[in-house]
């Protein structure tokens, strides 16, 4: 059997395609790519600077120091941990790959939900049983659809054995609630479903509730995975971890992903092992930078789901990570009229006649005909260090030219587009 061909990443291509226009001098606003925008904290610059002589390789599932920072990291957020618990790896994808390969079953989706999901469901020959997402919130699918799905789809021959879900969620950039959870847990139990929280917008959650884990629900077949990515800002260096539950369940899980560690990418890089330990330790000044990239994530998304509904979009409000998934149908008739009747279409009449660079809720395994996207605010804050910087720490960073300018032209065009 052929393996499957898979497409590079929606979110990586709609990156690149943005940059190559830029780098050929067009003025292009980037809502399509999820990475923070935030500057690297000089402490943990020179935490790298003082590990780059280390070459040697690694413990597969990470050092003793990073297992344990990560530990602590889980342990303040109400799930004791053990360092035993814990794998680092190259970013949470790897991980989230990794589980998705060493996990019995196919892979059980809230729709619309991240990009790659389906993708590594995909590479590991599974099947995908995707459900949508209840009105309150994303991230988790409906408990009130999930069940009837889970039957179904063994009638149909499918074999469902692990359920992803995001917390804060990413397209939607919202946050279930406690009570949305537990009734998916619920499901969950019932099915015997693995569950996987990835959890890597946690501490950019502004929901008036605390984000409910999983973990702290069914814990017994909860495993969580994060990175830091996105609250510290570190994506390119590639920083993910996963906690594994207590006991013989949790202990197979994490001896088969390590078995698939050991085999593809062998440990996190010696130097980011270093970076983790600081950093998951959470010193005063981490506390206080990644507290300063929530509020300013808050100030932008909110900021631009405002503009949105005024232009006539639905919108979910955000609860956390700096996203926004809109939803165009009030206006299907007068996009129509110009020939735009699909997600992709819109994205695309955008980006080549607007100048805006956005994601198709079909990219995120939504209804292809359905007018929503996904907007990714992080990319306001600025184009250079500098301005980041200012960003971060300014007590009003919608007044800062570089953002009021690019809001400005957002509101321009989804005006003239929704008119």
């Amino acid at each position: 059997m052929a393996a499957p061909v898979i497409a590079p990443s929606a979110t990586l291509a709609v990156n690149e395609r943005v940059q190559a226009r830029r780098a050929a001098g067009q003025q292009v606003l980037h809502l399509g790519f999820g990475e923070a925008g935030l500057p690297v904290l000089p402490a943990v610059a020179r935490v790298l600077a003082e590990a780059a002589p280390l070459t040697g390789y690694p413990p597969i599932a990470g050092t003793r120091a990073a297992r344990a920072a990560a530990a602590g990291w889980f342990a303040r957020r109400g799930l004791p941990t053990d360092p035993d618990q814990v794998v680092l790896a190259p970013g949470s994808k790897a991980l989230l790959h990794a589980l998705v390969t060493a996990l019995p079953g196919d892979v059980v989706l809230p729709v619309p939900s991240w990009v790659s999901y389906a993708a590594q469901a995909a590479l590991a020959g599974k099947q995908v049983v995707g459900v949508p997402v209840p009105a309150a919130a994303g991230g988790v699918p409906d408990p009130d659809l999930l069940d009837g799905a889970l039957r179904r789809a063994r009638a149909a021959g499918r074999d469902p054995g692990v359920l992803i879900v995001t917390l804060p969620d990413n397209p939607t950039g919202t946050v279930a609630d406690e009570a949305l959870v537990r009734r998916v847990c619920a499901v969950a139990e019932d099915h015997d479903l693995a569950i996987v929280s990835d959890e890597i917008y946690r501490d950019l959650s502004w929901a008036r509730r605390p984000v409910t884990s999983p973990a702290t629900v069914a814990p017994e077949r909860t495993i969580v995975t994060s990175g830091l990515s996105k609250s510290v800002g570190l994506g390119g260096w590639r920083i993910g971890f996963a906690r594994f539950p207590d006991g013989a369940r949790g202990e197979r899980a994490r001896a088969a992903v390590v078995g698939v560690a050991s085999e593809v990418w062998s440990g996190l890089a010696a130097p980011m092992q270093e970076v983790a330990a600081y950093v998951l330790g959470e010193p005063a000044e981490v506390r206080a930078h990644v507290e300063a990239g929530r509020r300013l994530h808050q100030r932008v998304t909110t900021a631009v789901h405002g503009i949105v509904e005024a232009a006539g979009a639905r919108c979910r409000p955000p609860q956390g990570a700096f996203y926004l998934y809109p939803d165009l149908e009030p206006a299907r008739a007068r996009l129509a009229a110009g020939g735009v009747t699909t997600g992709e279409q819109l994205a695309a009449h955008l980006l080549d006649d607007h100048g805006v660079g956005v994601l198709p809720g079909a990219a995120f395994g939504d209804d292809p005909a359905a007018l929503r996207l996904r907007l990714a605010t992080s990319l306001l804050h600025g184009r250079t260090d500098s301005e980041r910087w200012t960003a971060l720490h300014h007590p009003d960073p919608l007044a800062l030219p570089w953002v009021a300018s690019d809001l400005a032209r957002l509101r321009e065009v989804l005006h003239r587009l929704l008119g």
